[in-house]
């Protein structure tokens, strides 16, 4: 089973914490919010993951099994 990470954009404040930590899967827009790749995460990705979703600041974004 996969992970896909997913952000609450109404939470999100735009810190980008987790695209310094993933920048594999998460990007910035041009106002410094965060794109996620629509795919599964790689399995070689996953303990990253779940380090960017624990060091958003506003609890933003979450990790969910597909």
């Amino acid at each position: 089973m996969a992970d896909k990470l997913l952000v609450n954009p109404i939470d999100c404040k735009g810190h980008a914490a987790c695209a310094e930590l993933l920048p594999e899967a998460i990007t910035l827009d041009e106002w410094g919010y965060p794109v996620l790749d629509p795919r599964p995460l790689p399995p070689g990705l996953e303990r990253h993951a779940r380090a960017a979703v624990s060091a958003c600041p506003t609890l933003a974004l979450r990790l969910q099994r597909a």
